[in-house]
């Protein structure tokens, strides 16, 4: 993938240069049309990225991700430092507000910490039970020991699942209330939440980087079909939209109103598989399923040009990547001969299809098509995509495609969730290997990078042979705006800079550099 490069000027820039030139900024909401809604406002008990993106809009963290991508810079923490045996983390926290300008403390951020470690509807656990400790001997310092050297440590807090919370106001109203009325610690507050509909934040006055943030509120609108979308970002009733479909990005291109955005990224679709559903939890029917289907047919149909096959869990870019995995071909023959020495002939399996996402219909008809020649009957079950993430959660599915991007660096965040991770059942799969399971934590520790670029490249060949799922594709960001909306930006861990984005009225221009 070679997505366009965007030109990336921070707010505080481009209102210098517009008002020297006597262009003034409008404030103003920007509305965002998506396909999911937010399920919660607490942190640790979501996995899905439209609820991620959202806490990154309203919540801030002590370590940040640049815009690039590939940077740790800082975020609440101001500075850090490591002591020499790698054990001990000492961050100094600024001096910030949350959005009911209580102050925030280092004991906030030790909180917010043991909170995703122990809490019993943590979804994210297991990444951080490598802290031993978190103290803060004054307001301003957090000390963390960790059991074990650690290399993803720092790279674990800049995603938005370990936001700071407010200490004081989740213990005077509760974590079921603060999940639905939250006090926030970033650029925006939540205003309402009209479920099933929208989620209208506010601009925080109360943090600390306020006098950065152009916009006077955000709104987060579920449109679950693609092309009501799309039409809405073209009739002005919106100001942006994620997702756009592929096959209408050379369409959309054309007009002068629009500005479609490709940013790189760490996307990849896949095909999730319950383990626990029957002949679905044999190897061989697993693989059966693999070689039935036609990847490159696939993508090329459904990405037009946008996508690359992929073929590992850790996507192309990525640190640790192996470029050579293995990647089973289109072999219609071979698997039927799997499924028949299965005793897995005639198949019959529920495919649960996120309906309005034109990429994941047009491949479930592929893939109903390419089954049904080794003689699998899959059924189509299109529903809402507000309701697929609950049916993996039950269960209640036998195949799926659905995605994954990055929200850290470092690759044990994926790697825990999806190989090694019992709270979520491997991203709800069912998939377990107590090899692999070893082999995670194992990676988690090792400080050796030659050494622990084996260990992912070995668990990424493993969970391949398991056919854990079936990788489909990577693919880059692709968004809309309306051409006076500047500085949207998508960064390849998913976050966007919503801090950084500027509205203009009608008519107005960004002054040339």
């Amino acid at each position: 993938m070679k997505p366009t490069a965007l030109k990336l000027l921070t707010a505080a820039v481009l209102a210098a240069s517009t008002l020297a030139t006597g262009t003034t900024l409008a404030a103003g909401v920007l509305t965002i049309g998506c396909r999911e809604e937010s399920t919660t406002f607490d942190p640790i008990k979501s996995a899905q990225n439209r609820d991620s993106w959202v806490f990154a809009n309203v919540y801030d963290v002590l370590i940040r991700v640049d815009n690039s991508g590939t940077r740790l810079v800082p975020g609440l923490a101001e500075s850090w430092k490591v002591s020499d045996d790698g054990l001990t983390y000492t961050f100094k926290i600024r001096e910030a507000k949350f959005s009911d300008g209580s102050p925030l403390s280092a004991g906030d951020a030790a909180f917010s910490l043991l909170r995703i470690r122990d809490n019993p509807g943590s979804l994210w656990a297991d990444s951080y039970k490598i802290i031993d400790k978190a103290d803060a001997p004054d307001e301003r310092t957090l000390v963390v020991t960790l059991k074990s050297k650690s290399v993803p440590f720092l790279s674990q807090l800049a995603t938005a699942n370990v936001s700071i919370l407010s200490k004081k106001a989740m213990d005077a109203i509760g974590e079921d209330a603060y999940a639905q009325e939250p006090v926030t610690s970033g650029a925006f507050k939540v205003k309402e939440w009209l479920r099933g509909d929208r989620v209208i934040l506010e601009k925080n006055p109360h943090f600390w980087e306020a006098d950065k943030v152009s916009l006077d509120g955000v709104e987060w609108i579920s449109i679950p079909d693609d092309n009501t979308r799309m039409l809405k970002v073209q009739a002005g009733e919106l100001d942006s939209a994620i997702f756009v479909p592929f096959s209408r990005v050379d369409t959309l291109r054309k007009d002068p109103s629009l500005t479609i955005h490709i940013d790189p990224s760490t996307r990849e679709d896949h095909l999730l598989i319950n383990h626990e559903k029957g002949l679905l939890g044999q190897v061989e029917v697993r693989e059966a399923i693999d070689l039935a289907i036609d990847k490159k047919a696939l993508v090329d149909t459904v990405t037009f040009g946008h996508g690359d096959v992929a073929y590992s869990y850790i996507p192309k870019g990525a640190l640790y990547h192996n470029a050579n995995n293995l990647q089973r071909p289109f072999d219609p023959a071979k698997a039927r001969e799997l499924l028949k020495k299965a005793g897995a002939e005639g198949l019959k399996v529920n495919y649960v299809v996120n309906a309005g996402n034109e990429a994941d219909e047009q491949i479930a008809v592929l893939v109903q098509k390419q089954l049904a020649d080794v003689g699998i009957t899959a059924n189509l079950q299109k529903v809402d995509p507000t309701q697929s993430w609950q049916m993996l959660v039950d269960g209640d599915y036998d195949l799926s495609v659905m995605y994954w991007t990055n929200d850290v660096l470092d690759p044990d965040q994926k790697t825990t969730f999806v190989l090694g991770h019992d709270t979520n059942m491997n991203y709800m799969t069912r998939y377990h290997n107590d090899k692999v399971k070893d082999l995670v934590a194992a990676a988690r520790v090792e400080i050796d990078p030659s050494k622990r670029k084996q260990i992912y490249q070995a668990l990424q060949k493993q969970a391949k042979q398991d056919v854990h799922w079936i990788d489909l594709y990577y693919s880059p960001y692709i968004n809309i705006s309306r051409s006076n909306i500047q500085n949207f930006l998508q960064n390849p861990l998913g976050r966007f800079t919503l801090e950084e984005t500027v509205k203009l009225q009608a008519g107005e221009k960004t002054a040339q550099n």
